[in-house]
């Protein structure tokens, strides 16, 4: 199995005003994030995964496709309140030429260690292409057991991506899961530093789909171990992700700045609400002392 590598932003995906998925907004996004980035990561959380229906995670998914020619891989985040349907999604990437999936354990219900055994399960069977973990317990609204985990790897899972923003828990799983065959993957910029200290050797950056320098550059720091410069860099970022909650949530703010840096202008899906002008002066101005625009 080849491993993820690098910066791999999760792509938020661009909507109109009246809610429909912006498809010129969405390719001209891509074309801007496949110069500058290792990979992306779609349909997850920054992604609105779950703000929309199965045939328009599909498109997305056939849009990234197309758009990216083969010049980057693609993951895609397939989790949903049931196994048919991703199932469905897992099988359709792999058609559509993804990489790998990844998904979040079922959400809206708490779900047990039996439930999640053949949730996954479902997955693994269902694609030859590796499968994923995603660990959110924020979004799926419980912990995933480092137990059950272990578990899915005797049955085919090929690694995590970790969001639960616990970098103890992030050096369990390198400890006690990852090998030549298992992939550990950090599912925020903000800990870049410590995860890779662990042997960590991608991350999955939201502050990337609008600012993929930094992040690159951050990444090659802590690549060459260059601990006191990615230092520097981490700190940065972590500046700049104090600014994103000006927009109320890092994904809101995403869609400003990418407005304000005149990459894209779209919108988040209901019931998500844009950033306010006002909002969007604030984030211009804390950016501008900051000399990042």
């Amino acid at each position: 199995m080849k491993k993820i590598k690098g910066v791999v932003p999760p792509m938020i995906t661009p909507f109109k005003k009246n809610g429909d998925l912006d498809v010129e907004n969405l390719k001209k996004l891509i074309r801007f994030l496949k110069n500058e980035v290792d990979g992306l990561f779609i349909t997850g959380s920054y992604g609105s995964g779950a703000l929309m229906n199965l045939e328009e995670r599909m498109k997305v998914a056939e849009i990234t496709s197309e758009i990216l020619e083969g010049k980057i891989p693609f993951i895609t985040m397939v989790g949903t309140t049931n196994n048919r349907d991703s199932v469905e999604l897992a099988k359709h990437s792999e058609r559509s030429g993804a990489t790998a999936v990844a998904a979040t354990g079922p959400y809206y219900y708490k779900h047990n260690k039996e439930d999640l055994m053949r949730f996954y399960t479902d997955l693994i069977e269902s694609v030859s292409i590796p499968v994923y973990l995603y660990n959110n317990p924020k979004f799926q609204g419980y912990e995933i057991s480092l137990s059950t985990i272990k578990e899915l790897k005797k049955i085919g899972l090929r690694g995590i991506k970790d969001a639960t923003f616990d970098i103890l828990v992030h050096a369990n799983y390198h400890r006690v899961l990852k090998d030549n065959e298992f992939d550990i993957v950090l599912g925020t910029e903000a800990m870049w530093l410590a995860a890779r200290t662990l042997g960590c050797e991608a991350f999955i950056p939201g502050l990337a789909n609008v600012f993929p320098e930094i992040n690159r550059k951050m990444y090659k720091e802590g690549m060459c171990n260059n601990i006191e410069a990615c230092r520097e860099t981490q700190f940065m970022v972590n500046r700049i992700r104090e600014i994103m909650y000006l927009a109320r949530s890092t994904q809101l703010a995403v869609y400003a700045m990418l407005d304000i840096r005149g990459i894209v202008k779209c919108y988040p899906r209901a019931p998500f609400v844009e950033a306010t002008g006002e909002e969007k002066k604030k984030i211009k101005v804390e950016l501008k002392k900051i000399k990042m625009i």
